[in-house]
């Protein structure tokens, strides 16, 4: 049995609301919130970094687990913000917390399901040995986003949220996880300049391809709603349990029509879905962990509640978390 232990999350103080936005590009407050849901998002200050983000994320979640970075036996971060190309950022979060020598590894390239897989990865190393895991899900999209492209800056923020992950004793214990890809829709969310197949150069620095997100945003909202819903079904199942024994679904917070529809196609309530994308926008794989700290913090989960977790990311990724409190 996999069980957390303390819970952590961080947004900067910055703010940028749709009026902000409207007041550098082509867009109002009206056309953001119709098609989104989103209000405002949080920015990081021209002084932080990824592994800032990261390390006051699990700082808090260290504190509501009663421990000491020194008290870490492995770090994993899920991001696609990486605070340098090489090295990963957990060798950065290893060090700015001051932990021990442990292993420390980043997941990226998922999406926004990273946090979750993250997760599992979690629980399958507590088979092997008894750890407790430090996991933290980080982006800081700001930094590296084209803030011209009015299709999608007004869509991202930056957060993290951080877990620990132990055998036992926590509040919440993992139930299960499951996960999946289908690597045939890599072309539906894909940034692809940068890698291999598509080098960053002169010409897509001349072009702006080194920043843009290709996103075939139909094909996208179809696979996330019935994958994340599909999750949801499979995880309670796994679990031992029902949709309807679920307490509260947290969803990816990629915008409100998703969640809305994935809300529908599970025939939950208002009140058994949590969402916030409207104060934080879509913060990648931290979007999760976030939101989970946050409904933690509102009161919205009880000692006895069965809480789902359910993501989506490029890839495509799907992934969603039992845990029962």
């Amino acid at each position: 049995m996999a069980s957390i232990l303390g819970f952590g999350g961080y947004v900067p103080e910055r703010i940028m609301t749709n009026e902000d936005w409207a007041a550098l590009i082509d867009t109002s407050d009206e056309w953001i919130t119709t098609r989104t849901g989103i209000k405002k998002r949080h920015f990081a200050a021209d002084d932080e970094a990824t592994v800032d983000l990261a390390g006051k994320a699990a700082l808090l979640a260290l504190e509501d687990a009663g421990m000491a970075p020194a008290d870490v036996d492995e770090v994993i971060v899920a991001t696609d913000t990486p605070e340098a190309y090489t090295p990963d950022t957990a060798s950065f979060l290893q060090h700015y917390l001051r932990c021990r020598e442990v292993p420390a590894y980043d997941l990226g390239g998922s999406g926004c399901a990273g946090f979750v897989q993250a997760l599992d990865v979690a629980r399958a190393r507590l088979l092997l040995e008894p750890k407790r895991i430090l996991v933290v899900g980080v982006e800081l999209i700001s930094r590296l986003m084209s803030w011209e492209d009015r299709s999608f800056c007004v869509l991202f923020g930056d957060a993290a949220g951080a877990v620990i992950v132990a055998p036992d004793g926590g509040p919440a214990d993992l139930l299960h996880v499951v996960a999946g890809t289908d690597g045939s829709q890599t072309d539906i969310l894909t940034l692809k300049t940068g890698g291999t197949r598509h080098p960053f150069n002169a010409d897509s620095l001349a072009s702006g391809a080194f920043n843009h997100l290709d996103m075939d945003g139909r094909r996208v909202f179809r696979e996330a709603v019935h994958r994340m819903s599909q999750a949801v079904v499979d995880v309670t199942q796994h679990a031992g349990k029902a949709v309807s024994d679920v307490d509260l679904v947290i969803p990816h917070q990629a915008n409100k029509r998703i969640i809305d529809a994935v809300q529908q196609k599970l025939g939950v309530g208002d009140s058994r879905v949590f969402t916030n994308v409207h104060n934080y926008g879509n913060t990648g794989s931290a979007t999760v962990p976030f939101a989970l700290w946050e409904a933690l913090g509102q009161d919205r989960i009880s000692a006895g509640d069965l809480v789902v977790l359910t993501a989506f990311g490029a890839g495509f990724h799907w992934a969603a978390a039992a845990l029962q409190f």
